[in-house]
């Protein structure tokens, strides 16, 4: 890569890349000063009003509007300096130099082959392996942790269907190298038999594996070649996913595997690591880095790639944009890892539960990218192998010398002295008494393991980068029930409570290291659980206060009202012009904010919950897979924008429960509009204005409640809980506030 690297510096090529600097940039920054001083102005009003009136609804808002003024303040280090970027991976030279190109180690982890159907893990893997990249320089590793023969079979079915896959995408051109996804968008019916034929192999393989997993188990009549017995033989009726030995299967090794034109297929290999019920595993994070272990006794290629099981390449010249930055000369010092953004294929119209996450994955990446680079989201993702070892000044060398990122591997990745090796630090009890997930690898110490990665990463001096191009580089699947979104969120939640209260918060470890601006970007991160906070006390003290005829907010006529009215309608509208500035539209946007709402009441609160009780040893938080699988009669609704709620859950009483106090509040508000109080409308308009947002952005919970009579509808026992408590709280406010 240093020869390809100085011919390009020799040669007048232009440039492989660009940045440009966000034209909002300065608007921003004045925009800010304003609203900077409105905030003090506010909060100056709470504290001087703080004994005036009622001391705890006074000291309640205090306390929501200073919560509100930090992530406000930390939300700012985003906008300092959003640039964005192009590559031009046209003028790499490839023929000339794709000899030079470093190799590039794919990792793909799964854990579940029923949440996560291997028939997704095989799409994934084909595309890596279709990348336009050489094919002796790829190779792919796939880490099982839910130890299933029934994802090595769809596997190795997927090796063969890929023999025939990769020559054909090759001769026609095509440019969708995942076959599910080309499928369904090849016009079949052209007179190609190519891709007739084609298509008759894939649902043949898809309907085998698919049947494999249907029956949980692998008949006779499906395992053809003695090494596949070899294969599955390891498997036996002890062998669970909390309990197995390693297991490493070379399904293709391109010293000797070529497809049907005879061409060089990547390696693909197999990997389910020890597991042991009296060890910790660390999730996803031990998964990775035993991938980073054994595929260093290897391939060693100083290109990581990390995709999910369920995230297919939409680009085959992904890996040429990667190298427009990697050979960068004035970047190579410091470039730990390039980030593309998550982006997602199957979404409805409108984005009902806001899965595309755009603040996250867009907005604010764009914005840390001007800085020291986004953070780590876990998928799409190329690392320096050498990232992973210290810092670009600070080398952490590992135990074992073939596992250091300059280790030059020799031998075959099927002999017996790699294999053996390779199964050594696939062991369970390897890592004991090592630095690996505490100075090497993946973190460990959080559930959000690739934010808490990526942030360390940075701490030690490593920059990143955002690569965002047009066309999608890679299309990921999203959870299509909302129990299922609040589950996987809320796992966030604890984990990035886990890094805020850790010896590495961002606040003072993170600060000191990257500087206040890039410091406050992760703790904006870290901070997210405690939007709970101020949307609770919004959601349900204005409006036990309004039915107990106690105004809290200014009358219409007082000027703090106009400061009210400018902090509301200038953080929604700064907030609405970014998301379609980035490609949004209004109703996205809405139920973008609609769902921030639902998340601060749902997986916000019961995740910081869930993690206070764990700090108090009272319970313990573990990682839950978000199933993948999606049921007919559910996508159907999903298609329609139909809100899916199906089960009793307490995030949903909650929910619930404000839907009904606020709608309370509303109807209360119009009376005493049209027949008067004491305090004159005017006095409680803020109040009835916030009861009425509210219950606009509960219109899909009236309506499961209400109209829904299919499955996805709000649980009888749900709503009858909602109501009991929300009876409680009004006679509680009644006691308290009067």
């Amino acid at each position: 890569m240093e020869a390809l690297r100085r011919r390009l510096r020799t040669t007048e090529a232009p440039p492989l890349h660009k940045a440009e600097l966000s034209r909002f940039t300065i608007p921003n920054r004045i925009f800010a000063l304003l609203y900077a001083s409105a905030v003090v102005t506010l909060l100056y009003h709470h504290t001087v009003t703080l004994s005036k009136t009622h001391l705890f609804i006074s000291t309640s808002l205090l306390l929501s509007d200073v919560v509100l003024a930090v992530i406000w303040a930390t939300s700012q280090s985003f906008r300092i300096r959003p640039i964005y970027r192009k590559e031009f991976p046209q003028y790499i030279n490839k023929e000339s130099s794709e000899n030079e190109f470093p190799a590039i180690d794919v990792f793909v982890c799964t854990a579940d082959p029923y949440k996560e159907p291997p028939m997704n893990v095989v799409n994934t893997v084909i595309s890596a392996m279709g990348f336009d990249y050489p094919a002796e320089k790829v190779s792919v590793y796939v880490s099982d942790d839910g130890g299933s023969d029934l994802t090595l079979f769809g596997l190795m079915e997927g090796a063969k269907f890929a023999a025939h896959w990769l020559p054909f995408c090759v001769e026609n051109d095509v440019v969708q190298r995942c076959p599910e996804a080309y499928f369904a968008s090849a016009n079949l019916s052209s007179s190609n038999l190519d891709i007739h034929r084609i298509k008759t192999l894939y649902e043949s393989m898809k309907v085998r594996v698919e049947n494999v997993v249907e029956k949980g188990k692998i008949d006779d009549e499906y395992i053809t070649k003695e090494d596949e017995h070899k294969a599955f033989n390891k498997w036996t009726d002890r062998f669970s996913r909390q309990d197995h030995p390693t297991v490493i299967q070379v399904i293709l090794d391109n010293n000797k595997d070529k497809d049907i034109k005879g061409h060089i297929m990547p390696n693909l290999v197999y990997i389910s690591r020890e597991k042991s019920k009296t060890s910790n595993h660390n999730f996803k994070a031990g998964a990775l880095n035993v991938l980073i272990r054994v595929s260093a006794t290897m391939t060693n290629a100083p290109i990581i790639l990390t995709l999910d099981c369920d995230t297919y390449s939409n680009d085959p010249q992904t890996p040429l944009r990667v190298l427009c930055y990697l050979l960068d000369s004035k970047l190579e010092s410091k470039l730990g890892y390039i980030q593309f953004p998550q982006r997602f294929y199957g979404i409805n119209k409108n984005d009902t539960y806001a899965c595309e996450v755009k603040r996250l994955f867009f907005i604010n990446a764009i914005g840390m990218d001007g800085l020291s680079g986004p953070n780590y989201v876990g998928t799409g993702c190329f690392f320096r192998r050498r990232a992973f070892f210290g810092g670009p000044l600070n080398l952490v060398l590992p135990e074992m010398a073939e596992l250091g990122p300059n280790h030059v591997v020799s031998n075959s990745i099927q002999s017996k002295q790699v294999m053996d090796l390779a199964h050594c630090v696939a062991s369970c009890n390897y890592e004991n008494n090592t630095q690996w997930g505490h100075k090497m690898g993946v973190r460990y110490g959080s559930l959000v393991e690739d934010f808490y990665t990526g942030y360390r990463l940075q701490c030690e001096g490593w920059k990143a980068i955002l690569c965002n191009p047009v066309k999608a580089a890679f299309y990921g699947d999203f959870p299509i029930s909302l129990v299922d979104v609040l589950n996987q969120q809320k796992r966030w939640a604890i984990g990035l409570l886990e890094v805020t209260f850790s010896k590495y918060s961002p606040f003072t470890f993170g600060t000191h290291f990257m500087g206040l601006v890039m410091g406050f970007t992760y703790g904006h991160y870290s901070l997210w659980p405690i939007w709970s906070i101020p949307v609770a006390i919004y959601a349900f003290l204005p409006q036990l206060a309004l039915l107990n005829g106690l105004p809290i907010f200014p009358k219409i006529s007082e000027p703090l009202f106009i400061l009210y009215l400018f902090l509301v309608f200038g953080a929604y509208g700064q907030d609405l012009m970014e998301f379609v500035i980035e490609g949004g539209t209004f109703q996205k946007w809405w139920n973008d904010q609609r769902m921030w709402m639902i998340r601060a009441l749902t997986c916000g609160l019961f995740g910081t919950i869930e993690y206070s009780l764990k700090c108090l040893g009272i319970s313990s938080s573990g990682f839950a897979l978000t199933s993948k699988v999606a049921e007919v009669e559910r996508s159907k609704r999903y298609k329609q924008g139909a809100f899916e709620f199906g089960i009793h859950s307490p995030m949903f009483v909650t929910l619930t429960t404000v839907a009904i106090i606020n709608l309370a509040a509303l109807i209360w508000g119009l009376k005493l509009a049209i027949s008067g109080s004491k305090y004159g409308f005017e006095q409680f308009f803020m109040q009835v204005i916030l009861a009425a947002f509210v219950v606009v952005n509960c219109q899909p919970i009236y309506g499961a409640i209400f109209l829904e009579t299919n499955k996805g509808g709000i649980p009888t026992k749900t709503t009858l809980v909602s109501i009991v408590l929300a009876t409680s709280l009004l006679i509680v406010g009644f006691l308290a506030l009067r």
